[in-house]
């Protein structure tokens, strides 16, 4: 199928960085996204800071600003502008978008999606970037579904035989109608201590750690503010090691790091809010047999997922037994400037910026795939 309309020939592409978002993680967003935006290559890319605020409405900035932010350091600020709509197919595989009110038009090469967690991370977006026949960075709808449902992902990864962390399940219904009987059953198949988590959010938002029955069901209630479905796992005495995963047909995986958190787990507020939270290391200090063995699980379970673009893997060390599992997948890792996923690839021999060509190069040659695809 080839893209209505001409095709806009140029050397120099336009790219969208998309961030902000109705999640979360609207907060993470903005701090990614200024890493973002400051290390694409204004010899090659004319950058365009489009910013969705927490109510879902896009704006697209004059310029790309990046502002001091007391609990972040720098973020991309977010104007809110102009009333903006979206056409999802006007012209050649680019992605329009309007200001109603003034009439600007601004016509987008390629999307840089830097938006974590709910309606951005979970294929929402990547569903309407899908429709609009637009190039865009990190994994397609499938993948990014697949690798934000947490309980899917699990289900998945067993399948493939890669070790996973063993968990059940509680929707809000049902802990709502029998709290009693998911309490029940997860003292009767996981060990304590555990850890609660929302369904589908990322940088650790709504987890809790406990070690008693009471205050497993205060982190229940805590989870299932931020989703309508909560995970339970038994608690790991491990060391957290992570690796970055880079790649369409031929995934490709980096050196391992270590997180090494002063906090009792790797939080929300270890990761983003205390600068002390967390020290990384890299590489990550293991047997050369099994940081091998890692590695390749790690591009395992990424195309367990269907995976492609990238993702970070996160994987759990058990001190006492020396075993590892996969703990997540996560497709759309930070991008700060103190994030793990930039950073193994550099210590890799892959650069921020050169880093962020590969991806919009992945992204390019994955759209031309699929417009190669016969639909009619």
């Amino acid at each position: 199928m080839k893209p209505p309309g001409k095709t806009r020939q140029s050397s120099r592409l336009k790219i969208g960085v998309l961030y902000g978002g109705r999640s979360g993680e609207h907060d993470v967003s903005l701090c990614s996204a200024a890493s973002v935006a400051a290390a694409l290559d204004p010899k090659k890319y004319d950058i365009v800071a489009v910013g969705i605020d927490r109510d879902g409405r896009w704006y697209v900035q004059d310029r790309p600003v990046i502002v001091a932010d007391k609990a972040f350091g720098r973020v991309l600020a977010l104007q809110k502008k102009g009333t903006w709509l979206v056409n999802h197919f006007e012209e050649g595989s680019r992605l329009f978008v309007y200001d109603i009110a003034s009439g600007k038009k601004v016509a987008l090469d390629v999307i840089f999606p830097v938006l974590h967690g709910t309606y951005g991370e979970d294929g929402t977006l990547q569903g309407l970037l899908e429709l609009a026949c637009v190039p865009y960075v990190g994994v397609d709808v499938a993948g990014a579904a697949v690798g934000m449902d947490k309980d899917l992902a699990k289900r998945l990864l067993a399948q493939a035989g890669i070790p996973v962390v063993p968990w059940i399940t509680a929707s809000r219904f049902a802990w709502g109608s029998r709290p009693a009987a998911v309490l029940r059953r997860a003292q009767k198949e996981l060990c304590p201590p555990w850890f609660v988590k929302p369904l589908r959010t990322g940088s650790s938002v709504g987890i809790r750690k406990v070690k008693t029955k009471k205050d497993l069901a205060c982190a229940i209630d805590y989870a299932l503010q931020f989703d309508t479905g909560i995970m339970i796992e038994t608690g790991i005495d491990c060391r957290e090691i992570e690796c970055a995963v880079l790649g369409n047909d031929e995934p490709q995986a980096s050196v391992l790091g270590e997180i090494l958190p002063a906090h009792e787990f790797y939080s929300y507020e270890a990761k983003y809010l205390d600068p002390e939270g967390a020290k990384m290391r890299i590489p990550a200090k293991l047997p050369a047999r099994l940081a091998a063995a890692i590695r390749a699980c790690a591009v395992a379970g990424f195309r367990a997922l269907n995976g492609n673009s990238m993702a970070r893997v996160d994987f759990f060390l058990d001190r006492k037994t020396g075993g590892f599992y996969l703990n997540e997948i996560n497709t759309l890792p930070g991008f700060t400037s103190i994030s793990m996923y930039p950073k193994l690839w550099e210590a890799t021999g892959l650069p921020y910026r050169k880093l962020l060509d590969r991806l919009i190069q992945l992204a390019l040659l994955r759209h031309r795939e699929k417009m190669a695809v016969q639909t009619a």
